[in-house]
């Protein structure tokens, strides 16, 4: 009986150490409540791979896995995360009727197909590698391969991401049913509002503030006026009023935010 496939040395190493953090960052992926973090756990998982790339002599696939995917691709996702944000109640609120059956069929399928390709492995034989294939160089060997061998599924794939790319287009576009006002239109509409946020806009963080008059001073945490909050425009025409009306006595320390 022949042994199973075994690799001895550096490879070995790498991959005992390398091939559980993987695991884990996947399973974390799947468990972790946060999107950046799930995003950065699916990072760590693409440089994983490109690191295995590398060490079965594809080094072509593992410049590409860390360029294109984790260096583009994945970093686009997790700088979008970072500005827009993700609400976790947005997350189970199915947009689309009866996505979440397709999901899971689609899911199980996958798991089958998964299952019946380790089911076909062959085992008992010793590494061969990619040096055959690489003799003409790796890039030579891959480009052969793909517009030769393998060019109708890689034209197939190709569809069909061009395919996703514009549904996704498709279904984020929004049509407006309202023209966008103008800054002069939404300037109108603030001083008509009747409100004196409207006009003057809302007291800066860290201060307390009963009046949003331009020529009112604004009060410090400790109850005396900021000097900042006067321009001095206003202060050179003396069109500054008294802030003794508004000076609060005995204000507490804590820092308020009037909205």
């Amino acid at each position: 009986m022949q042994p199973l496939l075994t690799i001895q040395g550096p490879e070995a190493a790498l991959f005992w150490f390398l091939a559980p953090l993987s695991v884990a960052a996947a399973l974390g992926m799947l468990l972790v409540k946060k999107a950046v973090h799930s995003a950065l756990l699916l990072a760590w998982v693409m440089i994983t791979l490109a690191i295995f790339y590398i060490a079965q002599e594809a080094v072509f696939l593992g410049v590409v896995q860390v360029i294109v995917y984790t260096g583009a691709v994945m970093m686009l996702f997790l700088f979008i995360l970072m500005l827009v944000g993700v609400d976790s109640s947005d997350s189970l609120t199915e947009t689309i009727a009866g996505l979440r059956p397709i999901a899971i069929t689609a899911a199980v399928g996958l798991g089958g197909l998964l299952v019946s390709l380790l089911g076909r492995a062959t085992l008992g034989r010793e590494p061969i590698g990619l040096e055959i294939a690489n003799n003409a160089g790796n890039v030579q060997g891959l480009a052969q391969l793909l517009f030769s061998k393998y060019v109708f599924p890689f034209e197939v794939v190709s569809a069909l991401l061009i395919t996703a790319a514009l549904g996704a287009m498709v279904l984020a576009h929004h049509q407006r049913t309202n023209p966008r006002p103008s800054q002069r239109e939404q300037a109108i509409n603030r001083f008509r509002s009747g409100s004196l946020a409207g006009a003057a806009g809302l007291p800066g963080p860290g201060v307390f503030a009963r009046h949003n008059a331009v020529d009112v001073p604004a009060l410090l945490p400790d109850g005396t006026p900021a000097p900042s909050s006067i321009s001095a425009t206003l202060k050179a025409r003396g069109d500054v009023l008294d802030s003794g009306q508004f000076q609060l006595d005995n204000v507490d320390t804590t820092v308020v935010e009037e909205k």
